[in-house]
């Protein structure tokens, strides 16, 4: 392999590892180790409702309102790729709280979350979209 050659192959490879490396480890979750998450220790039934539709019961003294996860109400676009509520971007604001983003800073950052914690939350949240 000649000089040039190496140099586009490691490139090639630097640039599939960062890929790589920037791919949501969200994928896979577990519903219902997500569902046992969001009703008891993420606490997001408070404000998104059991059902998600952001009806909980202090949804009603907030403004924005929660997320509507039975419509697939995602309005933050954490990572800037022009697509709200991509994984990652549910990812951010679980991590990080929906303030940082532009949110309502009454949702907390629950960086507490294992990374397989955060994939069942996704996980149960998108099974909530009707």
């Amino acid at each position: 392999m000649n000089t040039i050659s190496k140099r586009m192959f490691i490139q090639t490879m630097v640039l599939a590892a960062s890929a790589i490396a920037a791919l949501p480890v969200m994928a896979g979750g577990d519903v219902a180790a997500g569902k046992a998450l969001y009703e008891g220790k993420g606490a997001c039934t408070t404000c998104h409702g059991n059902k998600g539709e952001g009806d909980g019961p202090a949804a009603a003294a907030l403004n924005p309102k929660p997320a509507n996860f039975a419509k697939g109400d995602f309005r933050l676009d954490t990572d800037g790729d022009g697509k709200p509520g991509t994984d990652m971007d549910l990812a951010n604001v679980i991590r990080q709280g929906a303030g940082k983003y532009g949110g309502n800073p009454a949702m907390p950052a629950h960086a507490d979350l294992s990374e397989a914690e955060v994939a069942d939350l996704i996980a149960y949240v998108r099974s909530l979209k009707q």
